[in-house]
């Protein structure tokens, strides 16, 4: 394994190897943060001061989380089994689902995600007393910014209990100044006082707030949920109130890391705070240029109080800069002087000690080369975009950009965006718009929504229309204009006047046309009637044609168009899981009631991942990311920076505990933006704006491009008008090179499946792992997941009655079950409640299964009852390598067996008469044990096959031969896919295996 200190500057070794106390890291853009970070780790555990479980390293997304993990994987000779890396809010539910009962919270919590939190106020309203926040017109209004302000709150930690008593001192200052007085006493007929008036509504404003808090925490622990903010909050809470805790968690983290502190709230510093006392052995990385998330409750003044909260805190600046040229390093560390005094640099600086050295962060390229520095100015938006596709193009064409992944358009609103993407679009460049938001707004998901609210209501005219314009029926546009003028000369539905389309003496194929659709219609309706929401839209993506449809547009478009539909599949399996409701007509309610909260879809984009295509998003979503070349347009006032929009609701002065700096920090928040957005390019920036945005007054260029330097004076327009068409023209030197399609990135990670899949077939590898074409169901996958999830809560309660916690996994073993630690009606409700119900044939079907997997688990109860094996991990996720590839997979169970370990892997059937292993058999658990080789210390002694049909058992082990050449295969394997992801060739092998293809139905070259 490499050595965590290899390739590590003397800023960066100092951080890695910082043994005990506060530690403050400011590292710039570019300068290694996540290197330092993932190498502290190891160099902790590899050098036996800290075990993997004693680690505690926070930050803010599941990304980060993820690729923090997988890099201190590299780093250990090992592997891990248990490093507490997460975000926060990962980290307060894991508390909270482990002892939150101990503080009066629900062990089964739901967490509510903002629109569950909006849809829970309103189907709640009036218990509410609102007076100031429901509007006669508009009840619903301010339920949006009600939410915010509880969230607010929660960022500050403070409670309902504590807006009570801020309300109720506020009402005592109140009547103190007015003498006692109150509205009621006043005289008839007195004149009012408007300052008197203007107190007395704030006092009842604010009141108002505070009990709407109340109602709102009360609603929340009624319906089993939290928000996210109470996942801090409560462990905050836990820990203060149950100190046994907090000393067992002190114990157990001897060292803590934070990512990216100057995006910290003030709950989530106390939290880490709290947990670091009294070793303090604690370091956070950060840069306070880089604070962006304001909006979202971040602080930036935690990173400048670090040093006054642990005076003795070590403090070291990486500035060595790894990613940009000098001058855009220059220019980028100038305009953020512009937010002096509010920064680190002065902060640090006022405090400064005789002898301390002057923080500096002014950052060092190590590249030698410049970069490229240029303003475009449009005559208006067109020309802006047009000169910024000029720009693109001669890059290409002079051989600096290798690929279109090259470059990167960050706009500060979506808004700004939609010129650039019709642009690219109209000149067949590939590109991708990544957003958080807008699932519901994508016209493939308008499109499936539209064809499901037809089997809820034959007669929605509207929805019926957009499915007949899908271009595989081969409706002409006058014949559905002539749908459309029927239906409303008869004053009929469109489903009717297609139904009636014989009578009406329309011809005789539109006739057979119409036909085919509502018979398809009528079939799905019926199929709806019976089974779930994601079974049906699964259903009609495939029996319609549409999945076939997409798949035979150009690669990226499906890929897009795909991606979007699991990604709206996923959130029906969400609303059937949390709500029990299953039906298609209960989904619908659900998504009405989203449009209705102004909920446009929430997205998974990664900006990372994909083929070769130009990058557009916003600079918020860019952080973390870098780009060869960075566009940022639209620089012009009220654009970027904007006009500061104050929250609808304050919090009351009394209640902030962060500690605020004078000045505009909306403004600095902006020059904060701007600053990242500069930094995300390594060699060149392109600033770009226009006078005319189709507005009735000329803008004015953005003040940032004076701070920066760019300009000096505002520059007369001297670009004459040209042809806005020519910005949408493809340019014949960008045609793509490759006819068979992009060159796909090799995949992060592999699976026995993904490997199974590409050796069966390289096409329905594309199918399943590049294209990811939603798939039908299989009752027998939903018959396995019960078993498994059912097997994996009972041990999970063995294990619980056993006592064995997870600091336990490799003591001494637990004592001899006296007597039985589980009773058969404990196992069968445990059966019950993992009952998976879908994608069973019928009604008998279901129940046979059922039965007969109530019948397997009772045989098994029978076999384990006086003597359980000593399960030590269920569900063991794993992450290993193979030669420098990385590889995931889930281990059912791992038992200690003597002085090892054994692998369990379950197995829904019987196992092949004779009994007999064929080589092909065994690769998946010859996987896991080279995996486990990595991964544990202890020897693995028994790979075991468990047939849950008989309750009988395969055992095996791999030799050293087997396993060699298991890996040798795997290797192979791989190398084939990654010299298909490079061609983009995934060539098909049809044969007789085609019929048993879940894409046999879309797939050209399938067999016959």
């Amino acid at each position: 394994m490499s050595d965590p200190l290899s390739h590590l500057n003397s800023e960066q070794q100092a951080a890695v190897t910082h043994r005990d106390g506060p530690l403050l890291i400011i590292a710039g853009a570019g300068t290694g943060k996540t290197t330092v970070i993932t190498s502290r780790i190891a160099y902790l555990i590899n050098n036996q001061l800290a075990a993997d479980e004693e680690i505690l390293a926070l930050t803010f997304t599941e990304k980060a989380a993820l690729e923090m993990s997988d890099r201190v994987g590299e780093l250990l000779p090992f592997g891990y089994r248990d490093l507490w890396i997460s975000t926060f809010h990962g980290f307060g539910e894991r508390l909270l689902k482990q002892h939150g009962l101990e503080i009066g919270l629900p062990g089964d919590f739901r967490l509510l995600n903002e629109f569950e939190q909006w849809a829970l106020v309103r189907k709640n309203l009036d218990r509410f007393s609102l007076d100031f926040y429901r509007p006669l017109g508009n009840p619903t209004k301010f339920i949006h910014a009600l939410i915010k302000h509880f969230s607010r709150a929660k960022d500050e930690n403070i409670s309902p209990a504590d807006y009570f008593h801020c309300a109720q001192e506020a009402q005592e200052d109140l009547d103190a100044c007015l003498g006692g007085g109150s509205k009621k006493g006043r005289k008839k007929g007195a004149a009012l006082d408007p300052d008197r008036t203007a107190r007395e509504q704030e006092t009842a404003r604010r009141a108002e707030v505070a009990n709407a808090y109340h109602i709102y925490q009360q609603l929340l622990l009624e319906n089993n949920a939290l928000d996210f903010g109470d996942l801090i909050n409560y462990s905050l809470k836990l820990l203060r109130d149950r100190p046994a805790w907090l000393n067992h968690y002190r114990r157990q983290f001897k060292y803590i890391l934070v990512d990216e502190f100057q995006d910290t709230n003030w709950a989530q510093y106390e939290l880490v705070k709290l947990l670091a006392a009294p070793a303090n052995n604690l370091a956070v990385v950060g840069d306070d240029d880089q604070s962006i998330y304001k909006f979202r409750g971040a602080s930036v003044a935690n990173i400048l109080q670090f040093k006054k909260d642990f005076l003795k805190a070590r403090q070291i600046a990486l500035t060595k800069n790894y990613r940009n040229c000098q001058n855009i390093l220059d220019l980028a560390y100038d305009f953020i002087q512009h937010n002096n005094p509010n920064r680190l640099e002065c902060q640090l600086e006022k405090d400064r000690g005789a002898g301390d050295p002057a923080l500096s962060k002014k950052l060092h390229s190590q590249r030698p080369d410049a970069g490229r520095i240029e303003l475009l100015q449009g005559a208006d938006r067109a020309g802006e975009v047009s000169l910024v596709m000029e720009k693109i193009a001669a890059l290409k064409a002079e051989g600096r950009a290798g690929s279109w992944n090259d470059f990167a358009v960050l706009v500060r609103a979506n808004d700004s965006a939609r010129d650039f993407c019709q642009a690219f679009a109209a000149a067949g460049w590939p590109f991708q718009l990544f957003s958080s938001r807008g699932l519901y707004e994508k016209p493939v998901i308008i499109d499936l929504i539209s064809y499901l609210k037809l089997l809820d209501n034959y007669h929605e005219s509207s929805a019926l229309f957009r499915v007949l314009n899908w271009p595989f029926w081969g409706f002409g546009w006058e014949e559905i204009a002539n749908f459309s003028h029927l239906a409303g000369k008869k004053a009929w539905s469109l489903y009717e006047v297609l139904r009636q389309a014989g009578r009406l003496g329309l011809p005789a194929p539109l006739v057979d046309k119409a036909g085919k659709l509502l018979g398809l219609v009528e079939k799905h309706a019926a199929f709806a009637r019976s089974r779930s929401a994601a079974e049906v839209a699964v259903a009609v993506l495939n029996e319609t044609g549409y999945l076939a449809h997409l798949v035979g547009q150009a690669e990226q478009v499906a890929r897009e168009n795909l991606s979007y539909l699991n990604q709206f599949l996923d959130r029906i399996k969400d609303f059937t899981s949390v709500s029990g409701r299953t039906a298609l007509s209960d989904f619908l309610v659900e998504y009405a009631l989203e449009l209705e909260s102004g909920e446009t879809g929430a997205l998974s984009p990664d900006p990372e991942a994909g083929p070769d295509l130009i990058r557009v998003m916003t600079a918020h979503m860019a952080k973390g990311l870098e780009f060869k070349y960075v566009f940022l347009p639209n620089l012009v006032d009220k654009r970027f920076p904007t006009v500061e929009r104050s929250e609808p609701i304050e919090l009351p002065s009394a209640l902030v505990k962060e500690i605020l700096l004078s000045g505009d920090f909306h403004l600095e928040e902006e020059r904060r933006l701007f600053y990242v957005a500069l930094t995300r390019a390594r060699d060149g920036v392109f600033f770009s704006w226009a006078p005319d945005y189709g507005g009735l007054r000329p803008k004015q260029p953005s003040r940032f491009l004076y701070e920066a330097g760019i300009l000096q004076e505002t520059p007369a327009i001297v670009r004459p008008p040209r042809d806005r068409l020519a910005a949408f023209a493809p340019a014949a030197v960008l045609a793509p090179s490759s006819p068979s399609g992009p060159r796909l990135p090799a995949p992060a990670y592999y699976s026995f499946t993904q490997l199974a899949a590409f050796d069966n077939c390289p096409y329905q590898y594309r199918f399943a792992h590049i294209l990811k074409i939603p798939r039908p169901g299989k009752f027998v996958f939903s018959y396995g997941q019960t078993m498994h999830l059912a097997l994996e809560k009972i041990f999970a309660l063995v294990r619980e009655k056993q006592g064995l916690g997870q600091k336990d996994l490799f003591g001494a073993p637990p004592p001899a079950q006296a007597k039985e630690l589980l009773s058969w009606e404990e196992v069968d409700n445990i059966y019950k409640a993992s009952w998976q119900d879908d994608w069973y044939e019928s009604a008998a079907q279901k129940e046979e299964f059922r039965r007969k997997g109530r019948a397997c688990l009772k045989d098994f109860f029978a076999r384990h009852r006086r003597q359980w094996p000593e399960a030590i991990a269920l569900e063991q996720g794993v992450n290993f390598r193979l030669a420098g590839h990385r590889f995931y997979g889930k281990i059912d169970r791992l038992d200690k067996q003597g002085p090892g370990l054994r692998i369990v892997d379950y197995k829904t059937g019987q196992p092949k008469s004779g009994g007999r292993l064929s080589p092909e058999d065994k690769q998946q658990l010859l996987l896991y044990q080279l995996a486990a080789r990595q991964t544990y210390s202890q020897p693995i002694v028994n790979l075991r096959f468990y047939y849950l049909d008989d309750n009988s058992e395969a055992d095996f082990l791999g030799t050293d031969e087997a396993l060699a050449a298991a890996e040798k295969s795997f290797l192979g394997k791989i190398k084939k896919i990654e010299a298909a992801c490079a061609t983009n060739d995934f060539s098909p092998h049809p044969g007789p295996l085609c019929r048993y293809c879940d894409f046999f139905h879309i797939c050209e070259h399938r067999a016959s």
